[in-house]
């Protein structure tokens, strides 16, 4: 089970990919982090933006994780505006929850 409540039927190939590697990284809580953002907002991407989120989606789990929560920083060629997107999309005070 992926955890993804989206359909990817309506979706071309290169977003199919992306959607399913969003959902499928190693661990549940970058699968839950990059999954989420996926599913909102994968439909609506432009391909400069999907060019970003696939080299986000090349990142080791643990350096992303670390940036994302601010733990350390993100290096410049990964602090784009997509980048900022996704760790607002995150922005709470709670667990996460599907």
């Amino acid at each position: 089970m992926t955890g993804s409540r989206r359909t990817s039927a309506d979706l071309d190939p290169r977003r199919r990919k992306i959607l399913f590697r969003a959902w499928h990284r190693g661990i549940r809580e970058m699968d839950l982090l990059m999954g989420q953002f996926a599913d909102a907002e994968i439909g609506t991407l432009t391909e400069s933006e999907l060019d970003d989120f696939e080299a986000l989606i090349e990142v080791p789990d643990r350096d992303l994780f670390s940036w994302i929560t601010e733990t350390e920083e993100a290096p410049s060629n990964y602090d784009t505006a997509l980048f900022r997107r996704l760790k607002v999309f995150h922005t709470h005070s709670g667990p996460i929850h599907l």
